[in-house]
């Protein structure tokens, strides 16, 4: 049964616990630049945005950057944030063991980050076999969550059709992107005091519940 399914995961807070470190990466570089920011800040509005979104709005919300700045600024969050992966990084609580109670299944994980980071996140924290090089990033596919073609691509190269898949994803970007995109859908919700799980989806609270949830849905 499990063959005929595919997990599709997202990687930053979904399968590691990297979104704290990107924060305060972020609340540190863009201040720098002109551009007001705060690692709550990005938690609580931002989080599992695309880079260049963020700049973009807070651009508009404080002063534009030229070329050369904007490019600049890049090259050094994805600097700071790839040694602080390398150096700090963890899986998010369970993974680990859900991923080994989860072998049977085709993996991949489906992220909004460039390719370098989803290889440095796995490399970092061990993971990087579960998934035998099914690495999808955004900037390859040119395609960002909540746009659905990002989970249909990486579901098509994979080999499944949308209803055969299943989307992790811990961010509501990813949710929605999954959703639309026709597929199963659980949503790990790390804060579910603040945040609400859209219709359609399972909400789970900890890694530890998806062998179970993924198994009633293949049932």
């Amino acid at each position: 049964m499990t063959a005929d399914y595919c997990l599709l995961f997202d990687s930053d807070g979904t399968l590691v616990d990297s979104e704290v470190l990107l924060a305060e990466v972020m609340g540190d570089i863009l201040p720098e630049f002109g551009l007001p920011f705060s690692a709550r800040q990005y938690m609580e509005e931002f989080r599992g945005v695309r880079f260049h979104t963020i700049v973009n709005t807070l651009e508009a919300r404080f002063q534009p950057l030229s070329e050369d700045q904007a490019a600049t600024l890049e090259a050094g969050m994805r600097t700071r944030m790839e040694a602080r992966m390398r150096a700090e990084l963890e899986p998010i609580a369970g993974i680990p063991d859900a991923l080994d109670q989860l072998s049977s299944y085709a993996k991949a994980v489906v992220s909004n980050g460039p390719e370098r980071k989803i290889r440095c996140a796995m490399e970092s924290t061990g993971l990087g076999h579960h998934f035998k090089g099914n690495l999808f990033s955004a900037y390859t596919l040119n395609v960002w969550k909540p746009d659905p073609e990002l989970y249909r691509k990486a579901a098509a190269a994979m080999g499944y059709a949308p209803e055969q898949c299943i989307v992790i994803d811990d961010a509501a970007v990813g949710v929605e992107a999954g959703l639309a995109a026709g597929m199963h859908v659980i949503h790990i919700n790390h804060f579910p005091d603040e945040e609400s799980t859209p219709e359609g989806a399972v909400s789970i609270q900890h890694a530890n519940e998806l062998p179970s949830v993924i198994a009633r849905l293949v049932a």
